[in-house]
């Protein structure tokens, strides 16, 4: 290990971050603790005055930078919790301050930016846009431009977690969970506590769809993303800090990958142990303390986890309670067929015995089969999934499990409604586009004129992005245009006509 990480202790020792923000509790987690067999311990960032940790690391940057540079203003680009870091930081410190947002931000923060006394200015629909504006007004303001996570001074102040957690816990520790976008608090706090507790496992924690940080070491270099998953927007980082990446590849023991259902049923573990309700993000390191946990039969040990955020838009809770059941596997979705008779859904519940049935969507076909899109409370996880499918296939049920689906997940359990049997040509696609007034009405105009749509569905979630579903006839040899002319809307596509749940329900 070079002398890197070491450079960065004094910084963290002398930064300057409780003008705005304070220490945070360890915050013992008994439910969990019970449930798997460690004690787990967390780390409330999301208690901070913009309930996120991203105030240490601004107010530092900030007033380290006006020491000694005359600074007319500060400008940012973000979607959310940075925006409001600097935006609090410059107010404390008597600055103009203009965050850029994506025209994609939710209301809540828009307002939370404002309230902070910051000019926010909406532009593009996504960050690479708003940053890129942002670096032009920055130029033209000559504004003093603050970077999220790749800047020595930003990544100091997020260290200061890292020094607190060697404060409030002297005794025994074996791991400490960190949520990565950028990096900058997984840089700041494995660079403090392996220098004064090298013994401490540091592992970071990363969305699967949006993991620049783990393919960047994985590459031995920094990678762009092509794209990134949003559901956790408070790391959606196509491309690690360069000075991040830096200090990670040689800090962090492991990075550990979550899905979408993980991160809701953490976001449940800690709504149960606090009784707060933290964004995708912020219960990042909880779903990667469960997992290691889980897969290396961990027992007996002291772990730590940062929940770094709790801006969730309000909006979005339906969506993560309905996955949050799947991600702590207490839920299978099965396609499972059914004679067509009367008392036969009788029948089937009675073969499922004592689980409770979560959802049923069926929709007659024909009088011989019918195909039923079912979600099963399950008590022994992944295993028990197992022997319900093969009890039913026990019995000559044939059951197709549904729960990893994603495109099932998000809309066909919310279709269930008839075949188009005689239909030719009919292919499915996924798609994810920004999510603005008027976002979908210039979706339709863009792709609906040119072919008969013959299956549509669309779902809100609160997020930034809109998800649809959609049939279109296309005949064969025209589909490699129509691919052509897809990829210029720039929308991220995905082609479904294979997917198992669109020919057992749909086609």
């Amino acid at each position: 290990m070079s002398n890197l990480p070491e450079q960065y202790i004094k910084r963290i020792e002398e930064a300057r971050v409780y003008d705005v923000s304070h220490k945070t509790r360890l915050h013992a987690a008994p439910v969990l603790s019970k449930r798997i067999g460690n004690t787990v311990l967390l780390k409330r960032e999301d208690e901070q005055p913009i309930f996120s940790f991203k105030c240490r690391g601004a107010f530092n940057r900030i007033y380290k930078l006006i020491q000694h540079t005359p600074v007319k203003g500060v400008i940012a680009a973000s979607a959310g919790n940075h925006a409001q870091g600097v935006a609090l930081a410059a107010r404390e410190l008597a600055l103009d301050a203009i965050i850029v947002m994506p025209q994609t931000t939710p209301g809540i923060k828009v307002d939370a930016v404002r309230a902070l006394g910051a000019t926010a200015e909406l532009y593009g629909d996504d960050f690479n846009a708003a940053l890129t504006y942002a670096l032009e007004l920055s130029e033209k303001n000559g504004y003093a431009f603050i970077h999220p996570f790749d800047d020595p001074d930003t990544i100091a102040g997020q260290g200061t977690v890292g020094m607190e957690l060697c404060e409030q816990h002297t005794g025994a520790l074996d791991a400490v969970f960190m949520p990565i976008g950028g990096g900058g608090l997984a840089a700041g706090v494995s660079a403090y506590m392996k220098h004064h507790r090298p013994d401490v496992k540091m592992i970071g924690v990363e969305p699967v769809d949006a993991a620049c940080m783990y393919e960047a070491i994985r590459a031995d270099e920094r990678v762009t993303l092509d794209q990134v998953g949003l559901f956790a927007d408070g790391v959606a980082v196509r491309q690690a800090g360069e000075k991040t990446f830096a200090v990670c590849r040689e800090t962090l023991d492991e990075i550990i990958l979550i899905t979408v259902d993980e991160m809701s049923a953490a976001i449940r573990d800690i709504f149960n142990e606090t009784r707060t309700l933290t964004e995708p993000a912020g219960a990042l390191a909880v779903a990667g303390l469960k997992k290691y946990v889980a897969r290396d039969a961990i027992t007996n040990q002291t772990l730590i986890a940062i929940n770094s955020g709790a801006n969730v838009n309000f909006d979005r809770l339906r969506h993560i309670a309905e996955r949050a059941e799947i991600g702590e596997t207490r839920e299978a979705l099965l396609a499972v067929t059914i004679p067509e008779r009367p008392g036969s859904f009788k029948e089937f519940c009675t073969m499922l015995g004592k689980r409770s049935v979560t959802e049923f969507n069926y929709r007659y076909s024909d009088d011989t089969l019918a195909e039923v899109f079912v979600g099963v409370e399950l008590g022994g996880g992944v295993a028990e999934r197992e022997k319900l499918i093969n009890e039913l296939e026990a019995r000559d049920y044939q059951a197709m499990d549904m729960t990893d689906n994603e495109m099932a997940k998000l809309h066909i359990r919310h279709m269930i409604g008839g075949r188009a049997g005689s239909l030719e040509n009919e292919q499915l696609y996924r798609f994810r586009f920004p999510e603005r007034p008027g976002a979908l009405l210039t979706f339709l105009n863009q792709i609906g004129d040119q072919r008969n749509i013959t299956l549509f569905h669309y779902r809100n979630h609160g997020a930034a992005y809109g998800r649809v579903l959609v049939g279109l006839q296309i005949p064969e040899n025209e589909r490699e245009s129509f691919n052509k002319a897809i990829d210029d809307l720039g929308f991220f596509y995905s082609n479904e006509s294979e997917n198992q749940a669109y020919a057992r329900f749909l086609r």
